[in-house]
């Protein structure tokens, strides 16, 4: 039997070309780059929510500076930094694994979608949304098919058994004509021998799950969307650029290197940022 499946949506049409904004300029706050360095590296690297970096900074620095303005310097940060995290030139593998986590926001569960490459614990997709549907999962699909300048032959999702990825492969194989394999991995047992082979890879994308929440937990959720849109993505940024990882002999999965020789975290951001700023498009 033949089923007909129409899609009501253009994955160029829906997908976000940016997702963090923000109403601050970087180039004009009131902090200096060093207290700037410091707020990104307590509140990102270290998950200490913004009203304790507020605290920190004040108590350990001698600088008062408000939880507000925190986010708003951490959104300010964030915007600027997303083109660089979606366009770098990444030297990614065919295997990835993908999945979903829930993100508390305005007292309501939101749904992170990731996807990352399981060779080179890089992050490629992280996308945030309220509903998990076909279409986030597609738009999740669609930050990773970004970032590859030729899509290799033999690339592979390792996912679970949630039926959007079923349909989200069908949708880019028919509409985009994309082709790709999914190795579903159900449950917590090994039911077949794709299971048995590819768990080690989801319990990767379960670990990171972990390591979010970790950081994040001790905020209390998220205010807004924006927020979560906001640390998501300059958790991306640190677990790409900037955090040791000890699968990767305690090197971080991308090395840029602008960065060589810098040993202070806040330096590290200050220097990361300047290289985003750098490739954004002239106004």
């Amino acid at each position: 039997m033949y089923i007909y499946r129409k899609y009501a949506f253009k994955i160029r049409q829906i997908a976000p070309q940016s997702s963090a904004q923000s109403r601050v300029d970087l180039s004009r706050i009131q902090a200096s780059p060093q207290v700037l360095g410091l707020i990104l590296s307590y509140y990102v690297n270290y998950g200490i929510s913004a009203a304790k970096t507020a605290a920190l900074m004040y108590d350990i620095h001698g600088i008062k500076i408000s939880k507000q303005t925190i986010l708003n310097y951490a959104q300010a940060v964030a915007a600027n930094v997303r083109p660089f995290l979606d366009n770098y030139p990444y030297q990614l593998s065919s295997q990835l694994v993908g999945d979903e986590t829930y993100l508390r926001v305005k007292g309501k569960w939101h749904y992170l979608f990731y996807f990352y490459d399981v060779n080179k614990k890089i992050i490629l997709a992280d996308y945030v949304t309220p509903k998990r549907t076909t279409e986030s999962a597609c738009i999740a699909i669609y930050q990773v098919l970004k970032k590859y300048q030729v899509i290799p032959e033999n690339l592979r999702f390792t996912v679970d058994d949630n039926p959007i990825y079923r349909v989200a492969r069908l949708y880019y194989a028919h509409q985009e004509g994309i082709n790709f394999d999914l190795n579903i991995v159900k449950g917590l047992t090994n039911e077949t021998e794709v299971a048995k082979e590819y768990r080690p890879a989801k319990q990767t994308i379960e670990r990171l799950n972990r390591s979010l929440k970790a950081n994040y937990r001790p905020m209390g959720g998220f205010k807004s969307a924006s927020g979560s849109i906001t640390y998501v993505t300059l958790y991306s940024l640190c677990h790409n650029f900037l955090r040791p990882h000890q699968s990767l002999g305690y090197h971080p999965p991308v090395e840029v290197p602008e960065l060589t020789g810098l040993t202070r975290m806040p330096d590290k951001w200050l220097r990361l940022i300047k290289l985003a700023q750098e490739q954004l498009p002239i106004a």
